[in-house]
Parts: structure tokens; C-alpha cells; sequence
């Protein structure tokens, strides 16, 4: 099965990137938008793995989950991967809870990596992808967009508790991935 971990949002915070996103869809550009109940920031994509191997990793995110305590995260920067002149990726980005997050990522990362799941090429980056390109079409639009959505969300202030990490299963269907979560694991209260 398919699978990554990740931490969930607040419905309120999904809610938020949404409007964002729809702000962003009037540039016309060819993006392919993450679905609100989908939105999430990813700590490790796993890809395929077994039913044997999902044990291991419960116990790897139950682990991780035990030593590090929750966290406030906020949401503060909107931006493109790997630029906004040249967008993949739509992104928004954590500044405050971005260490914890990271320090998290790394620590199954490391763990994980015994299994002999490939590690991530690229260094983690905590960030909540909201949607892909398909195509250059409209790109400046799009670039003149993530600047007024950019100043929009300077003027929110979008903070939420980080309690718990979900391990998921991805299922990709012809109407777009769905997401059930597999376990979930509390972080340590301090």
C-alpha cells in the first residue's frame, strides 16, 4: 500500500488555505489544487510498503511521538517550488513550530531509513504543498497571485496546536487520492 506520515491540520486552518487557494485559482494558471480534507504536512513519504512494514513504522512514529512534545506551528509564507517564476509546487510554509517539525521529520527519517525505505533526497522543507502545476500556462498570473495571497495571509494569523502524527494510507483513484488514516500518536505533553 501506499503511504506517507504527516501532520494534520485544524479544520479552521484548512478552511483558511482553502480560501487561499481559491484566491489563487482566478490566475487561470493549470494547477491540480490539493482538496481542503486533504491538506496536511507531510513528514515522510514512505511510497509503496507492505503490511509487514507498517508494524515497524507505528512503532517508529510511536517512538518519535513519546520524546517530542507538542508544539504551536503557524503558517506565515506562500510561495513555489522550485520558484514563483518558475512554479511545481504551490506551497505555504511554517516559520514558528518549522524546527520541531524538522527535528521530528529527521527523526523518522533516520529510523525509517533501517528498513531500507529510501531517504528523501531533498532536506526537509516544512511546508503544506496546496497544489501543482500541470502546465506553464498562465505562470505569471499565477506569480502576481501567490504576491497578493502572500500579503493576505501576512495580515492572518495562523496558529494551531501540533498534537499528533498520522501515518496514512494513500489510495490514488481516477477523482483524486483519499487518505485513511492508519494510527495516530500523540506528541508528549510537557
Amino acid at each position: 500500500m501506499r503511504a506517507f506520515i504527516a501532520i494534520d491540520l485544524p479544520a479552521e486552518i484548512k478552511q483558511a488555505l482553502s480560501k487561499l487557494q481559491d484566491g489563487l485559482k482566478l490566475s487561470g494558471a493549470d494547477v491540480k489544487w490539493v482538496e481542503p480534507k486533504n491538506i496536511h504536512l507531510t513528514l515522510k513519504f514512505l511510497g509503496e510498503i507492505t503490511e509487514e512494514s507498517t508494524a515497524k513504522i507505528h512503532g517508529i512514529i510511536a517512538a518519535a511521538a513519546a520524546v517530542n512534545p507538542l508544539f504551536q506551528a503557524r503558517i506565515a509564507a506562500l510561495g513555489a517550488f522550485p520558484s514563483a517564476g518558475s512554479p511545481r509546487v504551490i506551497w505555504a510554509g511554517i516559520d514558528q513550530g518549522g524546527e520541531e517539525a524538522k527535528k521530528i521529520a529527521g527523526q523518522l527519517e533516520e529510523k525509517i531509513a533501517k528498513l531500507g525505505i529510501p531517504r528523501e533526497k531533498r532536506a526537509f522543507s516544512s511546508h503544506i504543498t496546496l497544489g501543482r502545476t500541470r502546465s506553464s500556462k498562465d505562470k505569471e498570473s499565477l506569480r502576481q497571485g501567490l504576491e497578493k495571497a502572500a500579503a493576505e495571509l501576512a495580515g492572518k494569523n495562523l496558529i494551531f496546536c501540533v498534537r499528533e502524527i498520522t501515518l496514512y494510507k494513500s489510495s490514488l483513484t481516477p477523482a483524486g487520492p483519499i487518505y485513511t488514516a492508519l494510527s495516530r500518536e500523540n506528541l508528549a505533553i510537557s
